[in-house]
């Protein structure tokens, strides 16, 4: 009962605000994700250029942190998450009445970063790492980098959660933390106005299904329609996202205050780590899922089926003629 009043109070006063300049017969709509960053690009852009607007939706967008969504999601207060990370994760220990249905990143988009004094990684024994969701993409893209350079992350490394992106930059300089996985632009902040130091990419690990939609089986089977209609929009961004460098840039620049060639810098680092079209290619969904399955350390890797279901995302990407 606490956590539903926890939720109900979170998310109602952004359901019940009338939709400014007249448009009160929008239907409200509540997507949740996890951090400020490039990572839900689709999600601004389709905010910001009008998209759900275009399909009758007045969308909340509203940054909770991982489980939090998950748990919103599962309990009605949200229609759908951005954080697929998480909840794929959830879905591969647990039985979840929720799918995956679009994909927008599919490859995780952190650097490993540290104060500069810290000149290799095997450095970092005992030291803290900060993280946004324990057990989501962030940590364990940052579990595999950390495992590459020779260490054993559940023994060696102190994990806690720690705000998201930027406040873990925050969190870095001041020094309560020793290591941080950071995504553009706050990476690019990191190195020019902090000069600190980078240890590597996730960007040439293998492919990492982290952000794009996830909804409850429920809302699938009885508001099919709904469905489709915030699909089209997150599409509709996605395209703008492709086909336009510069508008982009400046959606960028204004959610996540920054200067306008941070946020191009920043578009610029993370196009190769998006789909072309909201959808892996079986060989990814197949190699993150095996992938997943040694880290997690599960016998076997879960069935797609069991944890993604694209056929809307195919109809939609039919309908806008996306290929």
């Amino acid at each position: 009962m606490k956590t539903r009043t926890l939720l109900l109070a979170i998310f109602l006063p952004l359901t019940i605000v009338p939709a400014a300049g007249g448009q009160s017969s929008l239907e409200k709509v509540v997507i949740t994700y996890p951090s400020r960053s490039i990572a839900s690009v689709d999600l601004y852009i389709a905010q910001d250029r009008g998209f759900f607007r275009q399909e009758g939706l007045s969308a909340d967008v509203v940054q909770v942190r991982g489980n939090i969504g998950v748990t919103a999601l599962l309990s009605g207060d949200a229609h759908a998450i951005n954080n697929v990370g998480t909840i794929i994760r959830a879905m591969e220990r647990t039985d979840l009445p929720v799918k995956v249905v679009s994909q927008s990143l599919k490859k995780n988009l952190f650097w490993l970063v540290t104060k500069p004094d810290v000149k290799s990684l095997s450095e970092l024994k005992g030291k803290v790492f900060g993280t946004t969701t324990l057990g989501g993409s962030q940590h364990l893209a940052a579990v595999r980098l950390l495992q590459k350079a020779g260490l054993a992350p559940d023994k060696d490394i102190i994990v806690v959660v720690g705000g998201d992106v930027p406040a873990q930059l925050q969190s870095l300089v001041s020094g309560v933390i020793h290591l941080a996985a950071l995504s553009p632009p706050t990476i690019i902040l990191a190195r020019d106005k902090f000069k600190l130091k980078i240890h590597g990419s996730t960007l040439d690990d293998l492919p990492n299904l982290q952000n794009g939609l996830a909804f409850s089986e429920k809302l699938l089977r009885e508001r099919r329609e709904l469905v489709k209609r915030i699909l089209r929009a997150r599409s509709r961004a996605h395209r703008y996202f492709w086909e336009n460098e510069r508008g982009t840039a400046e959606v960028l620049a204004n959610y996540l205050k920054v200067e306008l060639p941070v946020a191009l810098e920043s578009y610029r680092l993370a196009r190769p780590a998006f789909t072309a079209n909201g959808l892996p290619t079986d060989k990814e969904v197949e190699d993150f899922l095996r992938a997943d399955a040694e880290v997690l350390k599960l016998r076997e890797p879960v069935p797609a089926g069991k944890i993604f279901d694209f056929s809307l995302q195919k109809e939609v990407n039919l309908e806008l003629g996306i290929k």
